[in-house]
C-alpha cells in the first residue's frame, strides 16, 4: 500500500469542513481519503481543544 500525506490545499480544507460541523467519514469522503487519515490529521494539526474543567 501507497502512502501519501496529505497537501497544504487539503489541510485547508479540513480545517474548513470541520468550521462547519462536519463529520470524519464525510470530510473523508470528499477528499477521497480514508476516515483515520482525517482523524489523525486533526489530532496531531488541529485547533487545540479547550480544556474541560469539572
Amino acid at each position: 500500500m501507497s502512502y501519501a500525506q496529505l497537501t497544504s490545499q487539503e489541510r485547508y480544507v479540513i480545517y474548513h469542513l470541520k468550521l462547519f460541523k462536519l463529520s470524519l467519514r464525510e470530510i473523508a469522503r470528499r477528499l477521497n481519503r480514508h476516515h483515520t487519515t482525517i482523524s489523525r490529521e486533526i489530532q496531531r494539526n488541529g485547533p487545540e481543544q479547550e480544556t474541560r474543567v469539572g
